[in-house]
């Protein structure tokens, strides 16, 4: 019994050593809104009691755009495209609840609901009848979503490498993280210990040139997921029902004028995603990049934003086309 206890007790030693030794605590908040929060950023308290970091830049006589980021991001993926957009656009970005500088939910809410509502009252605070709206990846989804349940507020709807789409279990790749954030105790551990290699990792996974990922990027992605709050969102977004992968009739309603924009080499929502889209959009156009990963605006920014733009554009003289070339 003496042996079982000591060996016990070199046992939990070992863990806490190895906790301390590779722990990564979260960063600070003053750190980093002075180093992710400066012009032309802003911050937002809505009537939630929610504070988001938001960005409101450019104009234009057409309607605002609103850009949506995906899963575990920023509003900073879109920095290419509001670049390009903003001299003949209005274009608005926001990190949603859980993300970037917003951080943490108050309410620990990470429903689809919350994220429309959120979305809604942002639009209303900015004043905002009718705008255009893109998303990426999970910001796809929620943008598909606040069509769905508000069709007469958006003007336009674009869905980049868009989650949503039904798929069979051998589609795409199953990230450890994922499994890992919906694995109790686990999942407390990885709200702890992140490293940065790991996130390295993950943004070569999500490109088609892996040699695009600057130290920059992963430093920013790895800082702003370290933000306080964000890394228990992870967890909790992961323990939360999304309803299930949107009907073809769900889509079928989205009658505005709408673009799909894919990447070929996308490893997180396959092909058949674009696939389902281009089928069921009533009045869609696809552009697809074959040498593209998940996330097309941050890996080649001017040539996506110029497919966006040559799309809006055109929209005045035709609401479908079978495809346009990148």
């Amino acid at each position: 019994m003496k042996w079982f206890l000591r060996i016990l007790g070199v046992l939990v030693a070992l863990l806490i050593v190895l906790f301390l030794v590779f722990r990564t605590p979260d960063t600070d908040k003053g750190a980093m809104i002075a180093k992710y929060g400066g012009a032309p950023s802003q911050f937002v308290e809505l009537a939630s009691g929610q504070t988001f970091h938001v960005r409101d830049e450019g104009s234009g006589e057409g309607p605002p755009i609103v850009l949506i980021h995906g899963a575990n991001s920023s509003l900073h993926t879109w920095d290419g495209w509001a670049k390009a957009l903003t001299p003949n656009h209005r274009v608005i970005r926001f990190d949603t609840v859980g993300h970037g500088l917003t951080g943490e939910a108050v309410d620990g809410d990470y429903s689809k609901e919350r994220y429309v509502a959120d979305l809604d009252a942002l639009a209303d605070h900015f004043g905002l009848e009718r705008f255009v709206l893109a998303g990426n990846s999970m910001g796809g989804w929620m943008s598909a979503s606040y069509a769905m349940a508000h069709p007469d507020r958006v003007a336009a709807l674009a869905l980049l490498d868009a989650s949503g789409a039904p798929r069979k279990p051998d589609e795409g790749r199953v990230y450890l993280g994922a499994t890992i954030a919906q694995t109790p105790v686990l999942n407390q551990v990885m709200t702890m210990i992140t490293p940065r290699n790991l996130v390295r990792t993950s943004l070569e996974d999500s490109v088609g040139d892996a040699g695009a990922i600057t130290d920059d990027l992963v430093d920013r992605y790895w800082e702003l997921l370290r933000y306080p709050g964000n890394r228990q969102a992870v967890v909790d977004r992961a323990n939360t029902s999304r309803g299930g992968a949107f009907t073809t009739e769900d889509v079928a309603g989205l009658t505005m004028p709408s673009l799909v924009m894919w990447g070929q080499l996308d490893q997180v929502t396959p092909i058949s995603g674009a696939e389902f889209y281009t089928q069921h959009l009533p009045s869609g156009t696809t552009i697809l990049y074959e040498d593209l990963g998940h996330v097309p605006m941050e890996e080649a920014p001017e040539r996506t934003s110029a497919g966006f733009e040559k799309w809006l554009l055109n929209l005045t003289l035709t609401t479908q086309e079978a495809e346009v070339t990148p």
